[in-house]
Parts: C-alpha cells; structure tokens; sequence
C-alpha cells in the first residue's frame, strides 16, 4: 500500500486532553482489575466460609463408562467426591486412583485434570476420598511419615481442593499403627494449610449399623481426634446393614435410626476428648451416604421414596453432608441387565429415571463444599447446663433411678425421649456408653415443642395374682411382683422374679413388655 502521508513530510502527533488522559488510565485500571478477579475468583471464593449443609454424590473415577460431570446439572449441587486414591501396588508410598492409573496416568488416559478444571470454571467443586473397601488406603503401605505426608500433600495441591474423605473400612480402620500414621499425617497438612491461609476440611466415612457406629468407628474417630485432626464431621454408610436391621425395619427408618445413634456416640468422643458439643453442632457433624437401589446385600433395596423420606429427615435435623453412592449408579439398568440383585458400579438395579435418585437427595441442600472449609471445631460453654424436664411438656415419663422399666417403656430425660431396649432398673438413660448393645436404652429423639403428657398403659393391681415364693409355676402363667407384670418362661417354685433383673437368661421369670400391656388392656 502506498502511505497517505508522504514521506517527505513529518507526522504530525495528536496531543490528548487531560480528560481523555484520565479516562484512559481508568480504563486500563478496571481491565485490569477485571483480569484479576477472574484469575483469583475461586480463591475468593476460598476464603468465605459457610457451614450450610451440602450434597455431593460419590464419583468412581475409574469405572466405565466415565462420568460425565456435566450430569450432575440436574440435581442441586454440582459437587462431586472423587474416589478412591489408594496405594500403588509396587510403591506403597505412591497415589493412585484404583491402583489402576497414577495422578500423570489419569490426567492422560481420563482427562481428569481437564474435566475437574471445568467443573469447577463452571462452579462446581471436588473433594477427593482416600480408602474405600476394595483396595488399600495410603497409610497401610506407606510407613515413611514424610512420604506419606508428601503423597496426601500431592492430592491436595495437584486437583486445589480444600475438601477430603477418608473412607476407612477393614484393615484401613482396624490397623491401629495405620490409624497413627494416617492421624498424624492428616493433622500436619491441615495444620499447613491453616498457616497458609488454605484451610482443609477432613471427613471420615465410615461403615454403620442401625445400633450406630461399630467399636472399630468408634476408635477410628477418636483416634483421629487425638492427633488434632479438625473433623469436619463424620460420614455414615448408611447400606449394607445385614443382620443388623430387623426384618420390619425399612432401609429408610434403618438409616434414620443410624444417623441418630452416631450423634450420641459423637457426642460421647468430643467429650471424652475435652470438647462439648451441643446437639446441634453435633448434627451439624454428621453426614449421610446410601448406596442407592440395590445394595450389596441381595434383600436391601435403598428405593427412591426411602430416598425421599430420608432427604426430609436430614434436612428437619440440619445435618452436615449428604452424598450416595454413586452418581455412575443413578441410572437404570439395561434390558440386557439380567440379574437386578447382582450390584452393578454403572446402574442402580431399580427402573427409577436418570438422576432421580440426585434430585431426591439433593433437596434442600443449598450449600457447597468449597466453602466448608476453615469451620473450626471449639468447645461450647453452657452445653451440660440445661433446664430439668418438665413433666408439663414432657410426651412420657420422667426417668426415674427408683423406677422399674419394661421392655419397651418410654421415657423422658435430658430433653429426649429413650426407649427401653429390656426390663430395666438405676441404668441412666444418657450414660456415656459407646455401643448400644452396653446400655438398655435406645435414643428416639428429642422433646419436640408443644408436646404434653402421652398416658403410657399399665396394668392395674389385682389383673394376676402376687407372686409367691410357696407356689408351682407353670410355662406362660402370670404373676404381678411389685407392681410389676412377669410371665413364666418354663415351670418353676421358689424362684423370685427379682432374679430377671440380674440374670435374664437364667430366670424363669420375664416381665411383660410395654408392647403386650397395651395389647392386653385394649
């Protein structure tokens, strides 16, 4: 192109008024700063803290097909739990997604980088489990302290995370040297991350009964708690239940019953640690997994109406985490899917729609887990200073350590209602026991407001004769021994029933339970 301004003749220059100065400056300031906030949104984002419950269902990376993230935009939450880093089979000391690829493998053959990265431009997050039950959690094969503090660190760093979770069953829970190195490593990077203004957030999940957490979970979070770990909460599998749940019992009500039991166990380690807790913070601590559809045991089927009920039951309790296993599994089966009760890791086993079973248990969630981070845990003033119960707002009995209690029996104290497992005397309802089978109580729940006195039956004086010590008893005959109604398991003479109290195996005598006094006064 030949130049309009010949050469010949100098350019002229165009001076910029003040004002045009000015505006330019600012122009290039809020570009700037534009700039920067794009590049440190998710640490802003980072640094604010919510304690708001939220959901995240469990993602197996190295299941086929590979989950696309951009599913989860259905449901509430785009928050995800990856799993599961585990030892590598040749260097203990050496994270891998299965034992199937290294970090570098899975950045290469699954994209996992790429697509974690996306998921979170587009505002959702990931936390990162370690352990689960096929495979071996770091801490069994890495007996190096610094390595494997450095393995845990590289996880972190590499996937900018601030969540994790620790899936412990079988020997990743009941090795007590694994525990130690486990504990003492985890609190060194949280520690880390604190002083460096990244707070960490662990969860520790583990394996449940409806009785609530077995003594191996019992000591895994208190093992945790004695290093200084900041427990985040504490995350039940709520599935599998076996012979634990009574046949009557549905998975719903099972894992009701299981959420409200590990909150008394909490309760009970926090204290013996030195930290009281209220009720609340305590619920707040708690986080439910089920394992949607059908379950490894062929009689267990987690439907969406159990998932339904159970989303209402956690939101009315306010607790601090809900996620399931897995979102590879919230489809139905194929027709060539011959045996719905043989467990698939790509399909539910239930004809439910795609994602039902996320939205179900999503709901009313409204936080995140990005944001979980850096909630301390501290002790509460006031927790043990309570009011006593008043019998006018009271549902059922005051306990009583003179009272006589039946299988059975409700009571009230401390603000909830217990129910009598068995015949029971001078056993506190809220005794610091960890496992259920220890204490002829069951936990049902709180006083709720606005409850009155509920007349509880009984059976009148005179209904059976008073037992005597001369008498012959025969199977089934009944017998009234102060106050109370007793049946004879086989024939007997001379055996008081006070003796059931003690040895209830060896008595001839059981008393009657609340559930046969109703029946026999209607």
């Amino acid at each position: 192109m030949t130049p309009t301004t010949p050469l010949s003749q100098p350019l002229k220059t165009r001076r910029l008024s003040p004002w045009r100065v000015t505006l330019a400056v600012i122009i290039v300031s809020v570009l700037a700063a534009f700039g920067v906030m794009n590049l440190q949104q998710w640490r802003t984002e980072a640094t604010n803290v919510s304690s708001e419950p939220w959901f995240a269902s469990y993602v197996d990376v190295t299941s086929t097909p590979t989950f696309a993230f951009d599913q989860m935009g259905a449901t509430n939450s785009r928050d995800a739990v990856l799993s599961f880093i585990v030892s590598s089979p040749t260097d203990g000391c050496t994270p891998t997604w299965g034992t199937a690829y290294t970090l570098d493998q899975a950045s290469g053959s699954l994209d996992l980088d790429r697509r974690i990265a996306r998921l979170q431009q587009q505002g959702g997050s990931v936390a990162v489990s370690f352990g689960g039950l096929n495979n071996r959690e770091l801490a069994l094969d890495c007996s190096d302290p610094t390595k494997l503090l450095a393995a845990y660190r590289s996880v972190v760093d590499r996937y900018n995370i601030n969540t994790i979770d620790l899936d412990l069953e079988n020997e990743g829970l009941k090795d007590v040297a694994a525990s130690a190195r486990r504990a003492t490593a985890i609190a060194a990077l949280q520690q880390e991350r604190k002083e460096a203004g990244k707070p960490l957030a662990v969860w520790v999940t583990l394996p449940v009964a409806p009785q609530g957490l077995t003594e191996d979970g019992t000591n895994g979070v208190s093992r945790l708690l004695a290093k200084k770990v900041d427990l985040a909460g504490v995350n039940v599998m709520t599935m599998d239940f076996g012979n634990s749940k009574s046949e009557d019992m549905s998975m719903q009500s099972a894992a009701e019953s299981a959420l409200t039991q590990t909150v008394r166990q909490l309760g009970i380690i926090y204290r013996q640690h030195n930290i009281e807790l209220s009720n609340s913070t305590l619920w707040s601590k708690i986080g439910a997994t089920p394992m949607i559809g059908q379950n490894d045991v062929k009689d267990e089927v987690f439907s969406l109406d159990d998932a339904k009920g159970f989303n209402k039951f956690a939101i009315a309790h306010n607790i601090g985490r809900m996620s399931m296993w897995s979102a590879n599994r919230d489809v139905p089966c194929g027709s060539n899917y011959v045996d719905l009760k043989v467990v698939s890791d790509s399909c539910s086993g239930v004809k439910e729609p795609k994602g039902s079973y996320a939205v179900a248990l999503s709901e009313s969630f409204s936080g995140s887990l990005r944001f979980s981070a850096g909630v301390e845990t501290t002790s509460e003033t006031g927790v043990t200073a309570q009011k006593a119960d008043d019998p006018a707002t009271s549902p059922y009995q005051i306990w009583s350590e003179s009272g006589a209690y039946l299988e059975g029996t409700k009571v009230v104290w401390h603000h909830n209602v217990y129910r009598a497992k068995w015949w029971t005397q001078n056993n506190m309802p809220d005794d610091p026991v960890l496992q259920s089978y220890q204490t002829p109580w069951e936990l049902v729940g709180p006083v709720l407001p606005g409850e009155k006195p509920v007349e509880q039956p009984t059976v009148a004086e005179g209904t059976y004769p008073a037992w005597s010590g001369s008498d012959i008893y025969d199977t089934d005959q009944r017998v009234m021994f102060k106050g109370i109604p007793y049946k004879a398991k086989w024939w007997n003479q001379g055996q008081s029933p006070a003796a059931s109290s003690s040895n209830a195996n060896t008595s001839p005598w059981t008393p009657l339970t609340q559930a046969e006094i109703n029946t026999l006064i209607q």
